[in-house]
């Protein structure tokens, strides 16, 4: 249902469709109330104190999970679905968007990760991208390679976010833009080449995908062809 490449448009719709009555009111309750939020914060006076507790909104997402449970389908999850409408509902900026990530569970930082190309955060959440590919948890390392990280990481830190997707096992077909970025990267070639020659020297396989990126990294651009 939900990729790290993106959301469809009627992503509302195809949730709704998946969720039980009770939830589907859950949902549209949730979305209204993360709208709110939205149209509150645009009426905030400036230097006004934060409020004390967070938005109901924010409880929304933290439950996502249990309210969705019915909806489990293969192919995706679609508590991430809600998740990401509520984000999206809610305007969430990069500092609410670090907060939900740094205090939520693994699901709720997936999450977080798969909403960030439609989110008006700028360069400001690249650190939750670079602290997802630090973990070895394959959920949210495929979700720290999408359009995002496309779009914000560096060429050094992307390098180190293919090799990281090849040492943990995350499909290359995950990491967004893939084509356009490993296209004639004579580093991302060298790093490549050298990971292959340790694993090959260690009596390891070398991974299929590794071979494919090689072979982009090493084919040049047609400007440069």
């Amino acid at each position: 249902m939900l990729t790290g490449r993106g959301i469809p448009a009627a992503l509302h719709g195809e949730l709704a469709a998946l969720l039980d009555p009770p939830a589907r009111q859950w949902l549209d309750r949730a979305l209204a109330e993360a709208a709110r939020a939205a149209e509150h914060a645009d009426r905030e006076e400036p230097g006004r104190a934060p409020d004390v507790l967070p938005p109901a909104w924010e409880l929304h997402f933290a439950a996502a999970g249990r309210h969705c449970r019915s909806a489990r389908r293969p192919g995706g999850d679609p508590a991430d679905a809600a998740r990401v409408l509520l984000l999206r509902a809610a305007r969430a900026d990069a500092a609410t968007a670090a907060r939900l990530y740094e205090h939520g569970t693994a699901d709720e930082r997936r999450a977080v990760l798969l909403a960030l190309p439609h989110l008006d955060v700028g360069d400001a959440a690249v650190p939750l991208v670079e602290d997802a590919l630090r973990t070895n948890d394959t959920r949210l390392v495929a979700a720290a390679v999408g359009p995002y990280a496309a779009a914000r990481l560096d060429a050094h830190t992307w390098r180190h976010a293919v090799l990281k997707c090849l040492f943990t096992g995350v499909p290359v077909a995950a990491v967004a833009a893939l084509a356009e970025r490993a296209r004639g990267d004579a580093e991302l070639a060298r790093m490549l080449g050298h990971y292959a020659a340790e694993r090959t020297a260690a009596g390891r396989p070398v991974p299929d995908d590794l071979h494919r990126v090689l072979d982009l990294a090493a084919t040049p651009h047609p400007q440069e062809g």
